[in-house]
């Protein structure tokens, strides 16, 4: 959950090409390309394919929001625009729309339409989703896009890496020693404290911009305690 919202165009072409460049190939890079504007959506998705980006993020469209149906015509459109798989983003709580189960039926057909990042919070809706779309693993999860991550990549890695090896235990024992640390990174609007950590870790990820601000000075000072701990 970056800013990318509050970014011009061209800062937005900047950041990805920076990304894509500054990896040269050694992990894959997702841009999100996402937004409410298919047509602008399109043209960030080309020109993120154009500069060597492996995938796309694709938000499902807030405010104007539409129809399932449209949700549909909307992801399809993007997706036949590219030769780079998309990731599908839904987020309800933030973009007042949600992806229903027989609606990612339909859009797993598209062979560029690779995956979601889910965050509905609904664990029945995924586990039809799951009965729908099929797939080998726990509720079908293959990873995390992980907020956690910006500030302790290994440990997350390895929760995921242990999951993927059907190794629960192990995978159980990382999330319970960091649990009240991913409960921290929430104290405030994601992803205001994130970027305080990051910050406060020596990683100079700057402030935030308008309309997110400072975080709320008693949840920095638990967070920081938190941060402590570990």
């Amino acid at each position: 959950t970056g800013e990318a919202s509050t970014m011009t165009q061209e800062e937005h072409k900047r950041v990805m090409k920076f990304t894509v460049d500054h990896v040269n190939h050694r992990i894959p890079v997702i841009c999100n390309c996402g937004g409410n504007n298919t047509a602008k959506a399109i043209e960030l998705s080309r020109y993120a394919e154009s500069i060597g980006a492996d995938g796309l993020l694709q938000v499902t469209p807030y405010y104007n929001k539409t129809s399932q149906a449209g949700l549909i015509r909307h992801f399809t459109a993007i997706a036949d625009s590219v030769s780079i798989p998309s990731i599908l983003y839904n987020v309800p709580s933030r973009t007042g729309v949600n992806i229903q189960p027989k609606t990612y039926q339909e859009l797993s057909k598209h062979p560029l339409i690779a995956g979601c990042k889910e965050a509905n919070g609904n664990v029945a809706a995924m586990t039809y989703t799951h009965a729908l779309c099929g797939d080998d693993l726990a509720m079908g999860g293959k990873g995390v896009i992980s907020v956690f991550a910006n500030a302790l990549p290994r440990p997350m890695h390895e929760l995921c890496a242990y999951m993927l090896k059907n190794d629960v235990v192990s995978a159980r024992k990382i999330m319970l020693e960091y649990i009240d640390l991913m409960d921290a990174f929430f104290y405030d609007v994601n992803p205001i404290p994130i970027k305080e950590a990051m910050n406060l870790m020596g990683m100079k990820a700057g402030p935030c911009r308008l309309p997110l601000i400072e975080m709320d000075e008693s949840a920095r000072e638990r967070m920081i305690n938190v941060m402590k701990r570990h």
